[in-house]
């Protein structure tokens, strides 16, 4: 009798174990098929589909910048966003968006914002712009470009500061960003860089209380707008 009892105690291990073991290879067939997928949207040249001409803020007008200055992705699910950093063209608005055109470049930001208020996007946020100088800002951030030079504190106008704060606080609601320094950076900020920007004249502590303040209004639904 207890040998009977001790084989069927061993069968019915057996198959549970069997079971189990199936149960798991289904489960990590499941986690690999999910990581292959998150994996492909990494492959540089690899374009997720989206919509000709759609902006990620309502507030912007679309310009695409070459593809040679930006990385095809699919953020934020295969790279987190958790900074935004702040740049200074050391140029104008025009010139900026020309170049970021410029496929000998080598680099774009996602946003570029005038002295006037108008704000391009020529990179979509899910998308990973050259814009840092370093690779890991570059996959977990989004890149804002001002118009003006670093050293005129009169380029860095009150309607610069009000659209880019309306921009960044839209980010931030978007991606769960902190507004704070740590998380809301300058270029010369990111670690090996040897820019700058954006420099002595920008006002970091009026920002952060714009983009606080921005982050109260309604959010608008993005449209799409070709320049």
């Amino acid at each position: 009798m207890g040998r009977t009892t001790g084989d069927s105690d061993r069968r019915i291990r057996r198959r549970a174990l069997l079971v189990g073991g199936m149960a798991a290879a289904a489960g990590t067939a499941v986690l690999a098929r999910d990581e292959l997928r998150r994996l492909w949207w990494r492959v540089p040249g690899v374009e997720k589909p989206r919509k000709a001409g759609e902006v990620d803020f309502a507030g912007a007008r679309w310009t695409a910048a070459s593809s040679a200055n930006f990385r095809w992705a699919d953020r934020p699910d295969d790279y987190a966003i958790d900074r935004v950093v702040i740049h200074v063209t050391e140029g104008s608005f025009a010139s900026a968006v020309q170049v970021f055109q410029d496929p000998g470049h080598g680099a774009a930001a996602h946003y570029v914002v005038g002295q006037d208020g108008r704000v391009t996007q020529m990179i979509r946020e899910l998308d990973v712009a050259y814009h840092a100088g370093n690779r890991e800002y570059n996959e977990r951030s989004v890149g804002i470009e001002h118009a003006g030079f670093v050293d005129r504190p009169q380029d860095f106008t009150d309607a610069m500061y009000a659209a880019s704060a309306r921009l960044t606080a839209r980010i931030c609601a978007r991606y769960g960003i902190p507004v704070d320094r740590e998380h809301i950076v300058g270029h010369v900020e990111v670690p090996g860089t040897d820019h700058t920007d954006p420099g002595p004249h920008w006002d970091w502590d009026r920002y952060l209380r714009l983009v606080r303040r921005a982050g109260t209004a309604p959010d608008p639904t993005p449209t799409p707008t070709p320049a």
